[in-house]
């Protein structure tokens, strides 16, 4: 049996209140220092650091501060205009323009909190001046966070393929279905509920040619991102690190010139934000690289891969028992250091039953998520509810059809693989 002690300890100072990575490092250290001979500190530091020299992580701070730009730069508010235009004139108009916001976000926030935040304090006081609950509007912004992850440039996407050591191009291909369908499913369902109870849209009717056209042109620059971000890599024009970078370039380009609503006075809110958004991730990656030394130095992840083979005879079986095990994980555990630690443990089983690397991805990257919007530690919930004050009472008993909504996409991507994986196959 290998040596379980280090991860006793970190579920323990977790439940403790310790934050996810200082929980990592304290396991770690006390493993390296105490139960295992042959490693010095020297070496364990310089582990720490080997993540964040990673060129591939550059992208993850480049991306951070290109979405922290845009939303000083006002590219955010154009979005929201674009959306409202379009769905604003159907029962629940405003819930449809929640989700298809985040849609759009996707290829700029590039995180689901802070996505979650900006809409939470963009669109619920507004869902609430038009008869909307607090509790809904609340569980429809947290629900629709689920998509930012996995529309491109979504930080999960970057974390795992750098983790599974496979294309972040492919990965960024391979979202996209999935997010759309991911979109299309909560705006179906916020249609019922709202015709249900009698919430009606916010515009009296749709948007003539020139009213289009008009805010198209406006909106167009931040509706391009996406689509040049995927180009780009795919002509071989720049890697995802250099991607990263003419992103921020590029921002700063619209909210400063064409939109002219980016100010000198901005760059040190900028930067406080960007810094803070990024040193929580490579913090949690470092902590996580670490510790994932340790399951190797114990062979954890072959045993692990050993026991599933056991228990999982086909890929369907082993679909359902990481579904589930994604889904109770997610709700403890942060994005970022479950896809840096679970890789390693889980694909050798995956590939050895036939799953693709990029689809698995995919499922992994979207059970953590909707772990994220789920009691008692969603991430995303949380943001939400920081932002909007509402109870988790309400807030499970108006998000429960809207998490379930979630969860069938990811039933039928999970069970159909060609759902993500045909853009990647063209």
């Amino acid at each position: 049996m290998p040596n379980l002690i280090p991860i006793l300890i970190v579920f323990v100072l977790f439940f403790l209140g310790v934050p996810v990575a200082f929980a990592m490092l304290v396991a770690s250290f006390i493993y390296f220092a105490f139960m295992c001979e042959g490693v010095t500190m020297f070496t364990m530091v310089s582990s720490l650091l080997t993540q964040a020299e990673s060129f591939t992580m550059l992208a993850v701070p480049f991306f951070v501060t290109a979405g922290t730009i845009m939303g000083y730069g006002g590219v955010s508010e154009k979005l929201m205009d674009f959306c409202e235009m379009l769905t604003g004139k159907f029962t629940g108009g405003l819930g449809a323009t929640n989700c298809l916001l985040s849609t759009f976000m996707g290829g700029i926030s590039g995180s689901s909190c802070a996505d979650a935040a900006f809409e939470a304090k963009m669109l619920v006081p507004e869902m609430e001046k038009r008869g909307y609950t607090k509790g809904y509007s609340s569980a429809i912004t947290a629900a629709s966070s689920c998509i930012t992850p996995i529309i491109p440039p979504g930080i999960a996407l970057i974390i795992y393929a750098t983790a599974a050591n496979c294309s972040i191009g492919d990965m960024f291909m391979a979202g996209y279905v999935p997010g759309i369908l991911i979109c299309i499913a909560l705006m179906v369902t916020n249609y019922f509920i709202s015709r249900k109870r009698g919430w009606k849209g916010s515009r009296e009717r749709g948007p003539t040619v020139k009213e289009f056209f008009s805010q198209l042109g406006k909106s167009i620059w931040a509706l391009m991102l996406p689509l040049g971000i995927i180009m780009g890599m795919r002509l071989g024009w720049f890697t995802p690190t250099e991607c990263a970078g003419v992103t921020v370039v590029y921002s700063i380009f619209v909210g400063a010139v064409v939109y002219k609503k980016l100010k000198l006075k901005h760059i040190k809110p900028i930067i406080v934000e960007s810094v803070n958004n990024t040193a929580s991730v490579v913090l949690i990656l470092s902590a996580a690289n670490m510790f994932s030394r340790y399951m190797v130095w114990e062979s954890i992840p072959q045993k692990a891969a050993s026991f599933l083979g056991t228990i999982a005879h086909n890929r369907f079986t082993f679909i359902i028992i990481i579904m589930l095990f994604m889904l109770v994980l997610g709700m403890f555990l942060d994005t970022a250091a479950a896809l840096v630690i679970l890789p390693p443990l889980l694909l050798p089983v995956a590939t050895g039953l036939g799953m693709d690397v990029i689809h698995f991805g995919i499922v992994l990257c979207l059970m953590d998520t909707i772990g994220g919007i789920t009691p008692p530690f969603g991430v995303m919930m949380f943001a939400v509810m920081g932002a909007t004050k509402v109870s988790v009472k309400d807030y499970l008993k108006e998000g429960w059809p809207l998490i379930a909504a979630v969860f069938a996409v990811i039933l039928f991507v999970a069970f159909v693989p060609e759902s993500c994986m045909f853009l990647v196959n063209l």
